[in-house]
């Protein structure tokens, strides 16, 4: 697949026809060829987002709205080339991709919801015959920065909401799946958003710190937000806050899955499994860390060992739970975590064998705090089971990381499960379901080192539009 920019509504060809190429990480066959931005590109685009910007701000919501539910259709309609372009370019399984165009048809439905409810305040003034109004207005231009690892929803999440509050967009893509995230912003378009609306850019992996940096430096980008690694996400913060410009963050996860002496242990496995080895452990939410109390814990350890154990890892064009991760480097990852945690002391209980980008699902027990697996996201199906002396132990275990997106307990107690889930220092808590759960509607973001800011529901409308006091006065007197 060849992959052009999207620049105010027009297929458009990088500087010097620049291109690069994305792989399938499993059969290495190039995947998608893409134009590769330079720094003429990033004002091009930019400013194609400026320029449609006056218009669209003043656009009723009634027109928005019925745009973004026109996407919604025919963002869906196009399940089957979603598919294709991810499991080439990702290595996810049908499924995965399936759901994520499902859960993005959500997404753009939710923010058609959200054009009427963007709304303001009359404040009480103190000067007479004064109407003072708190109203929020489109910010400009916002840049959307999304991720490969759920590439329609992170996408469209990534835009869907700046859209609804009347601001322009540019999208740039994942190096890692270019193809996918170009079909998103093609659909919109045929959806019939105005030229400039929406615009799509993406870059060669080598040049991504020097067009990402271009893109939030330029003065007509107001908004920015990014979903992907803390690390990456730190950088982007230090050049947002150089300009002054605000950025929503939602970055790196540990999660805790904490399994209570009292839980119902089949649903807690089932929630595990799903939490742990959905697409491959490659969701920020993804359970990384089960903390069960140790007396239930041989218990537990059996019965999700051998569900782990049953669960088919291969090519994600056959019959399989398990695809491939992104690349080669992210599964010789996992051999590492393995190998350290072996070293120390823990025992593989499930999975532990690697071909290639395919890696099993592989559970070890045991781990402990010098391991590296504990404290490291793994971003992958190798997941640390640690033993707790009771609550207090394991809330605290719960705690010990850097990060706080998505978390989980279990106990039949509920009462009790949620006095553990307001101890657990994290943006989300699940209480007898899995740490992996997302719905249009609900506030998604972290704390600590797993960002902040909220997307989701009216919450996100905080993000992307401007809070202005506007007073409408009458004759005054004044002391001179």
């Amino acid at each position: 697949m060849n992959v052009r920019f999207i620049i105010g509504g027009e297929a458009t060809n990088a500087a010097g026809h620049a291109t690069y190429q994305r792989l399938d990480p499993v059969t290495g066959k190039v995947a998608t060829t893409a134009a590769a931005a330079k720094l003429e590109d990033v004002a091009k685009t930019v400013e194609a987002a400026s320029a449609a910007f006056a218009k669209w701000s003043q656009t009723g919501p009634g027109e928005r709205r019925a745009l973004l539910l026109k996407a919604a259709d025919l963002l869906e309609s196009r399940t089957d080339q979603f598919v294709k372009l991810m499991l080439e370019e990702t290595g996810s399984t049908a499924p995965w991709a399936g759901f994520n165009v499902m859960l993005a048809g959500g997404m753009l439905r939710e923010a058609a919801a959200l054009t009427t409810q963007i709304t303001g305040e009359v404040i009480p003034s103190d000067k007479p015959g004064v109407l003072s109004l708190a109203i929020r207005q489109p910010a400009g231009v916002v840049l959307g920065i999304a991720p490969w690892n759920a590439p329609v929803i992170l996408g469209v999440r990534a835009i869907a909401a700046p859209l609804a509050c009347g601001n322009t967009v540019v999208m740039r893509g994942s190096e890692a799946c270019p193809g996918t995230h170009h079909l998103i912003v093609q659909t919109l378009c045929d959806a019939g958003f105005p030229k400039g609306v929406v615009n799509y850019i993406t870059n060669d992996p080598k040049d991504a710190p020097e067009i990402v940096a271009a893109l939030i430096a330029h003065p007509a980008v107001r908004r920015i937000n990014f979903t992907g690694s803390t690390h990456v996400g730190r950088i982007i913060a230090k050049l947002a806050a150089e300009h002054l410009k605000p950025v929503l963050l939602e970055l790196g996860g540990k999660a805790p899955l904490i399994v209570l002496d009292d839980a119902d242990l089949d649903q807690a496995v089932a929630a595990a499994a799903f939490g742990c080895f959905m697409n491959q452990g490659q969701i920020c939410m993804s359970t990384e860390r089960i903390i069960v109390d140790e007396a239930v814990a041989d218990a537990f350890v059996e019965k999700l060992a051998a569900k782990a154990s049953k669960l088919p890892a291969g090519d994600p064009r056959g019959q399989v739970v398990l695809g491939s991760l992104i690349d080669a480097s992210a599964a010789a990852r996992m051999d590492e975590l393995i190998a350290d945690a072996k070293a120390k002391g823990a025992v593989i209980v499930a999975g532990g064998k690697r071909n290639g980008t395919i890696v099993e699902a592989t559970l070890l027990d045991k781990v402990t705090a010098h391991m590296r697996v504990y404290s490291e996201e793994s971003f992958g199906p190798v997941k640390s089971i640690v033993r707790a002396k009771g609550i207090d132990e394991a809330i605290r275990i719960a705690n010990d990381t850097e990060y706080g997106l998505a978390a989980a307990v279990f106990g039949r107690d509920v009462t009790r499960a949620l006095a553990v889930a307001r101890r657990i220092e994290s943006g989300i808590c699940h209480i007898n379901g899995p740490t992996v759960a997302d719905e249009p509607q609900m506030p998604f973001g972290g704390v600590k080192a797993s960002g902040y800011g909220r997307f989701g529901g009216k919450r996100v409308i905080d993000e992307f539009t401007d809070t202005r006091w506007i007073t409408i006065e009458g004759e005054q007197h004044y002391p001179f």
